[in-house]
C-alpha cells in the first residue's frame, strides 16, 4: 500500500481521533528566577473540543484533513465518522448509502484505523461493502499501536508544542487556536522544506 501511494497508484490515509481540553498538558517553560509560572486549571465541561483527522503523507498530494467540534454541537459517533471518510477524505460525491452503483474512485483509498468502538461499529460495518465496491477500503492496524500511525504525531505536536496559550477560558477560542495551529500543519504539507530549493 505504501509502495502504491508513493508513486501514485493509491491514497493512502492514516485517521484518528483526539480531544483537547481548555487546560492543555504542560511540559516545561522559562521563567524569570524566583518567579513560579503558573497556568490556570480550566474545567473542561462544556469547552473540550473534539477532532478527526486523515493524514496522507505519501502521494502527488499530501493532505491533513480534520472536522472539530466542541461539546455540546454533536458527538463523533458513527455517522459523523462516515460522513467524514466519504465526503472529506475519499471525496465522493454522495453519502456511502447514495452512491451510484458503478462508480469507482479515479484511484482506490485506503483508510489505516485504529480498533476505536466506532471505527468497529455496526454502521460502519454495514457501510464497508459500499465503500469497498466504490474503491474505498479500510485497514485496520493491531490493537494498541498507535506508532504505526502517522497522524498521532500531528495530534502530539499540536497539543504539546503548537500552541503557545496553555489555558483557555473560552471554549470559541480553544477551537479557533486547534483549526488555526491544523490549517498551518495542512499548508506545510502542500510545502515541503525539501522542495525549497526545487522552487528556488
Amino acid at each position: 500500500m505504501t509502495q502504491e501511494a508513493a508513486v501514485g497508484r493509491r491514497d493512502l490515509y492514516h485517521l484518528d481521533e483526539s480531544g483537547f481540553a481548555p487546560t492543555l498538558p504542560t511540559s516545561y517553560t522559562w521563567a524569570r528566577e524566583g518567579i513560579r509560572p503558573l497556568v490556570p486549571y480550566e474545567a473542561p465541561q462544556g469547552r473540550r473540543v473534539n477532532m478527526i483527522g486523515a493524514l496522507a503523507t505519501t502521494g502527488p498530494a499530501p493532505r491533513l484533513v480534520w472536522a472539530s467540534r466542541r461539546s455540546g454541537q454533536g458527538r463523533l459517533d458513527s455517522t459523523a465518522f462516515l460522513d467524514f471518510v466519504c465526503q472529506d477524505v475519499a471525496q465522493l460525491p454522495a453519502a456511502w448509502d447514495a452512491l451510484p452503483p458503478d462508480y469507482v474512485r479515479v484511484r482506490p483509498c485506503t483508510i489505516v484505523l485504529d480498533n476505536s468502538s466506532v471505527h468497529r461499529s455496526k454502521a460502519v460495518q454495514a457501510a464497508a461493502p459500499a465503500l469497498a465496491r466504490a474503491g474505498v477500503t479500510l485497514y485496520f492496524l493491531p490493537p494498541y499501536s498507535p506508532k504505526l500511525s502517522t497522524i498521532e504525531p500531528v495530534w502530539r505536536h499540536v497539543k504539546y508544542t503548537d500552541l503557545a496559550t496553555r489555558s483557555f477560558a473560552d471554549g470559541a477560542a480553544l477551537h479557533d487556536a486547534v483549526d488555526t495551529a491544523l490549517a498551518k500543519r495542512a499548508a506545510a504539507l502542500c510545502y515541503p522544506t525539501h522542495n525549497l530549493p526545487r522552487a528556488a
